[in-house]
């Protein structure tokens, strides 16, 4: 009786066996078609799970860097846009140097320059001391407090340190943030230290009364103030080489970012038409197999067992 039986129950395992291994197909086929992903675990493809573990830590990597060159984009247009405006400032600060030199302004025009110049001295901390999208300091280096600062006699100092800091962009690929306020408003005039600063306060305080023949002085300034317009425009070059890096880079990044989603496409993504067909070949081969099994199993030689 066992010589009998024994036959009859593996032909029943392994009909059973081989449909149960169908309809494994079949729902992994079907969840393939509605996920649009082919590799579901990494039992399924271990060197396509691999590979597309790998594609994930560069887009990670890819999207911090990203973060990081937009980030340092709008902090370098925002410093771009200040230092516009500062040479602005020092522009108008000449020609009112020049017509207080040159010009019989009397008195009562002197006083008029040196309250503009008060103002533009007054916009020029302000700008100074501007801060980017996340509320860091512009152009006070890596240091998180204020660039400059104003003592109880209106002497405005660096309060940054010297180091511009710089922030990874792409492998590889750093780019500093921008300038220092010691770069941007600070020079030596003669072998003296000064700033924009000093030069627009101390004509505005000679002009005022605080020297014998302020004409003279509004001469003498025209030194310091294109000392500062020199230091300004080196600013602004550096700050549009760097932002045209950025801009550069940004767009590496974004054809590395197709790229990798055009690998991850072709490793994980599911072939909807090829897919379908085996779908349907598996579902033609499950009605197959169940309607055999059905036949065989209902023959008088099975019925006797």
């Amino acid at each position: 009786m066992n010589s009998v039986s024994n036959p009859a129950g593996a032909f029943f395992e392994r009909s059973l066996g081989q449909m149960g291994a169908l309809r494994g197909s079949i729902e992994r086929f079907q969840t393939e078609i509605a996920t649009g992903e082919r590799i579901q675990r990494g039992s399924d493809d271990p060197i396509g799970a691999a590979r597309l573990r790998a594609l994930t830590r560069l887009e990670r990597r890819g999207d911090t860097e990203e973060e990081n060159a937009a980030r340092l984009g709008q902090d370098l247009s925002e410093a771009a846009n200040q230092i516009e405006g500062i040479v602005s400032i020092l522009q108008r600060a000449r020609e009112l140097s020049v017509s207080a030199a040159n010009d019989p302004v009397g008195e009562n025009g002197r006083a008029a320059i040196a309250e503009e110049l008060e103002q533009m001295a007054e916009e020029m901390f302000a700008r100074s001391n501007t801060q980017s999208i996340t509320g860091a300091p512009l152009f006070a280096g890596t240091a998180g407090s204020p660039a400059f600062v104003r003592d109880a006699a209106g002497v405005v100092t660096y309060n940054g340190n010297n180091q511009n800091g710089s922030v990874p962009v792409a492998p590889g690929t750093e780019v500093e943030r921008g300038v220092t306020g010691e770069q941007l408003f600070e020079f030596d005039l003669d072998g003296t230290p000064s700033s924009n600063f000093a030069v627009l306060t101390g004509l505005a305080a000679a002009l005022r009364g605080g020297a014998a023949d302020p004409s003279v002085a509004a001469q003498d300034a025209l030194a310091g103030i294109d000392a500062a317009l020199d230091n300004a425009n080196r600013s602004q070059t550096v700050i549009g080489t760097r932002l045209a890096w950025v801009e550069a880079i940004q767009q590496d990044q974004q054809t590395r970012a197709i790229d990798v989603a055009e690998q991850r496409s072709d490793i994980g993504d599911t072939d909807i038409s090829d897919t379908i067909v085996r779908l349907q070949q598996t579902l033609t081969a499950l009605e197959a197999s169940q309607a055999s099994f059905t036949r065989v199993s209902s023959l008088t030689l099975f019925n006797a067992l």
